[in-house]
């Protein structure tokens, strides 16, 4: 574990403004920092979203631990889960024969990501750990049914996706604890589908809908980003008119429309609530469509 001084403070800063950088060499190392630095420290991985952040003075760490000489092992398979480390570069998931074999949705929603740079800067925990409520990662682990492995004081833990992101950028980690890894089952025959809306490339999504069903439609899951503080699991009970008759327009149209009234989504210089119910009604009926229907599956 490698600690550096103290940054200087710039004329016409404040000693605020600066911050202590810090290495790990190991996760262990990570914890270790977080624990010293009693929640005044931000992990730097991609950096991506956090040196915005630091840049707009929106975030005001004490301490920034540099995680990046944390090596990733390659994408893998154990125990019929597709396995990821923390640093895996967006660039890789994209990339990843393994990744796009066993895990198609998540290789498909990589290229929606900002754009080339943060792509190969961006990483898959530190995605995660941002919990921005439009991350694509986020809604395709989720729709997935994948979990976040997480490491702390105590060791090693595993929180499903369903239960990790809380609310804007705030996840189910303790403050000394720091995101390693993920698991997702991998997807077999599971047929799926994903679409976006933004207004214009490498934006934030205004709405996003990604679609999961396994054989038989058993566990079919909707996930809805851009709709809620976080990402959004549509209750099954809204599901069942298209699960009734898959692959009826009609049905599927009934669903869209009953998970679409159940949403109280935020109006911003995006679009409106009723905008954002509108776009979910028409992309979760399409998408519901190919999906459930006995050819579907999207691709």
């Amino acid at each position: 574990m490698t600690v550096q001084e103290t940054l200087p403070t710039p004329p016409g800063r404040t000693a605020a403004t600066c911050f202590e950088y810090q290495r790990a060499e190991s996760w262990s190392d990570a914890v270790e920092l977080l624990e010293l630095w009693d929640g005044e420290a931000k992990i730097l991985a991609g950096g991506q979203s956090l040196i915005p952040m630091l840049n707009l003075r929106l975030a005001f760490p004490a301490a920034l631990i540099d995680i990046n000489p944390i090596a990733a092992a390659d994408p893998r398979v154990e125990d019929g889960h597709l396995v990821l480390d923390a640093n895996t570069r967006h660039r890789t998931l994209m990339t990843s024969e393994v990744v796009r074999t066993h895990a198609p949705l998540l290789a498909h929603v990589m290229p929606f990501i900002g754009n080339v740079r943060v792509r190969n800067r961006g990483t898959f925990g530190g995605t995660l750990s941002h919990a921005d409520p439009t991350a694509e990662i986020a809604a395709a682990v989720m729709a997935m049914g994948g979990e976040i492995l997480v490491q702390g004081p105590a060791g090693v833990r595993s929180v499903a996706a369903d239960t990790f992101f809380i609310t804007y950028l705030t996840t189910a980690t303790e403050p000394n604890e720091v995101v390693i890894g993920g698991r997702i089952p991998i997807g077999g025959s599971a047929r799926w589908a994903f679409h976006e809306v933004a207004r214009r490339y490498s934006d934030f999504a205004t709405v996003s809908v990604a679609v999961m069903a396994r054989p038989g439609n058993e566990g079919l899951r909707v996930v809805l980003g851009g709709v809620a503080d976080k990402p959004v699991l549509v209750d099954r009970e809204l599901l069942a008119p298209a699960l009734a008759d898959p692959g009826n327009p009609d049905r599927a149209r009934e669903s869209a429309e009953a998970i679409a009234a159940s949403l109280d989504p935020d109006s911003d210089l995006h679009g409106s609530a009723d905008y954002r119910r509108r776009l979910v009604t028409i992309h979760t009926r399409r998408l519901l469509q190919q999906v459930l229907a006995e050819q579907g599956g999207a691709k």
